[in-house]
């Protein structure tokens, strides 16, 4: 009874669940898998921190998810994407139209591409209060301004009545939060939130999202700084070449990283450790979409790999509190990260 209690919890609180996801991209010449059998969840009051290098699939996971992606030449082939229940690989757009901004927000990574160059700031945030709202367009602004403190713009009635090439960078990303987080939805996906900004604005966003992340939400971050992840995720899901490689609550990830691509990724992070020591470079590139290795997608990269990895394709499997996508994982003894983790 406590088990069926127990997962019923669990299911009550569950807010996105991604399964055995594969996003393609067709072109004339040939047929990108950028995503191909990506799977997870995410729960209301965790932080998803899905990292990797560029070229990963990241940014077209998360997009994938309010439907973002530009389709064509972006098709989901195979897969569910389930937000609260609800199944939207085949919602009906106007009901999906419903559900953006509303109830699942989006942080794009570059704000200023983001943002329309030929509105003001208050006409931007307005219209996304009232395509939602019944409320009036000074109601809009009042709010609109009122958010615009919250993110720490020291002059919202001014900034109401800029456009975004007038603001700096840093500004830029705090409008662009505002606007993502202005409904208060219950899941926010931020794409590289502070990827352009130098590290004293980006220490200001990170706090910023921090403090305005609701508890009873979920954050989906993607990035490629496991710094940032370091100071903001709840748990952890490393993604390369279009695969999920490895899963794990955030302490245990930085603890003990299983997969030697995990292993590789912390080690190549400075730190007060690395001061004045060449840091680790991980050799090689991501493959290419179109061109995905038989086996191991990660195999001639990896330190560990074995004859067999270049033409057995590794399957995402339970080791420990991990899902670990490597036969090898269990045999080594991987070296603590020097990243210092904090919750």
């Amino acid at each position: 009874m406590l088990s069926i209690r127990a997962n019923t919890r669990r299911w009550n609180n569950m807010l996105l669940e991604l399964s055995d996801l594969h996003i393609q991209f067709e072109t004339e010449d040939q047929v990108i898998r950028a995503v191909d059998g990506v799977s997870f969840t995410l729960d209301r009051g965790q932080v998803l921190g899905l990292v990797g290098e560029s070229g990963c699939g990241k940014s077209a996971t998360a997009m994938s998810i309010p439907r973002l992606l530009p389709m064509p030449p972006a098709r989901i082939t195979q897969g569910s994407i389930r937000f609260d229940g609800r199944e939207l690989v085949t919602l009906p757009l106007p009901e999906l139209r419903r559900l953006r901004g509303a109830r699942i927000g989006v942080i794009f990574q570059d704000a200023l591409s983001a943002l329309s160059p030929l509105h003001r700031i208050g006409r931007q945030l307005a219209e996304v209060l009232k395509l939602h709202r019944d409320i009036s367009t000074a109601a809009a602004r009042d709010i609109a301004r009122d958010w615009l403190g919250r993110v720490g713009i020291p002059d919202p009635d001014a900034c109401l009545t800029v456009y975004p090439h007038e603001l700096s960078g840093g500004m830029q990303q705090r409008v662009m939060i505002a606007m993502g987080l202005i409904l208060e939805p219950d899941l926010v996906i931020a794409d590289e939130p502070t990827t352009a900004l130098d590290v004293t604005i980006q220490a200001q966003v990170l706090n910023l999202m921090r403090r305005l992340y609701r508890q009873n939400s979920a954050l989906l971050l993607i990035t490629h700084d496991m710094g940032v992840v370091s100071q903001m995720a709840t748990h952890i899901a490393v993604m390369y070449a279009g695969q999920l490689v490895e899963q794990a609550d955030a302490a245990s990830f930085f603890a003990k990283p299983r997969h030697p691509y995990s292993i590789a990724l912390l080690e190549a992070m400075p730190s007060a450790a690395t001061r004045g020591h060449r840091l680790k470079a991980i050799p090689g590139q991501v493959p290419s979409a179109g061109q995905f290795p038989p086996g191991c997608r990660f195999h001639d990269r990896c330190p560990v790999a074995q004859p067999s990895c270049a033409h057995t394709p590794p399957a995402l499997e339970p080791y420990g509190d991990h899902l670990v996508r490597c036969p090898h994982a269990v045999v080594r003894d991987c070296a603590q990260p020097q990243v210092e983790f904090r919750s």
